[in-house]
């Protein structure tokens, strides 16, 4: 009972910022003293233009294709990311001859790539399951990449002398090592994914989220327009934490063998 009073605790705490946040919203949206109710409206506004857009079936519509966008992009992006990565930290040679274009290509900005996309695939669902795919493949990529090289090469030594063979070695040392680092670039690249396809869908859609933002701001329907930023930054903390919980979910036997090492011996 006491544990779940401490959590409780704890999870009313770290909403205080928010509370706080909206609170201060809601007020200076209705003062209108430091900002203008026109271009600030009051949060209960902003709730109600969701209310509306929900009931309505349009935020349902403009999500749906957003989530399908944003998820066949991602999936892409890993299928391609996490074997490329492997490939390129296992064989150093591979790693050597690729590494000076991944990093051309690397620093290249991804909406910047937009247009590019466009012309090589229209204005449809393609141009923008692309640049959602390119945006998520270097963050995986370069943590695979970093996690096939930060096995421990006491480790590696081992198994070699114990007469491991190559694929074995990799198939049982080395990937399961590399896992967490692609677990944390699959967790970044899963939010960018989202927030690159806005982007892409308020230049070049008619349908989504970011068309729906850009359609409100357009035609100055400003509640509206807050309503979609409030549901996109929703998106984002849930995606974020639902990851989180999985990672340590799918990892706990890390840190159950690091408690069990850090206890001294009866």
């Amino acid at each position: 009972m006491k544990k779940v009073w401490k959590k409780t605790g704890h999870v009313v705490y770290s909403s205080l910022a928010i509370l706080i946040f909206l609170t201060l919203w809601e007020v200076l949206g209705r003062l209108g003293v430091l900002v203008n109710p026109l271009f600030l409206p009051p949060f209960t506004e902003v709730m109600a233009a969701l209310g509306k857009e929900t009931a309505s079936g349009a935020l349902w519509r403009h999500a749906a294709i957003s989530l399908q966008r944003s998820l066949l992009g991602f999936g892409l992006g890993l299928t391609v990311a996490i074997p490329l990565g492997l490939a390129i930290g296992w064989v150093k040679k591979f790693g050597q001859f690729l590494s000076p274009l991944l990093q051309l290509f690397r620093n290249m900005p991804v909406l910047a790539l937009l247009p590019v996309f466009v012309m090589f695939f229209g204005i449809g669902e393609v141009s923008k399951v692309t640049v959602i795919f390119w945006g998520v493949l270097w963050a995986v990529l370069l943590n695979t990449v970093s996690g096939v090289r930060s096995v421990d090469p006491q480790l590696v030594k081992a198994s070699r002398s114990m007469g491991t063979r190559p694929v074995r070695l990799f198939a049982s040392v080395i990937l399961p090592a590399s896992l967490p680092h692609i677990f944390t670039g699959a967790r970044i690249s899963a939010t960018n994914s989202i927030l690159i396809l806005i982007a892409a869908e308020m230049i070049a859609a008619n349908r989504g989220l970011g068309y729906a933002l850009y359609f409100y701001q357009a035609n100055m329907k400003v509640p509206e327009m807050f309503a979609y930023i409030v549901v996109m930054a929703v998106m984002g903390v849930l995606l974020n934490y639902s990851l989180e919980a999985l990672e340590r979910r799918s990892f706990r036997w890390r840190d159950e063998a690091g408690t069990t090492a850090a206890k001294p011996a009866a």
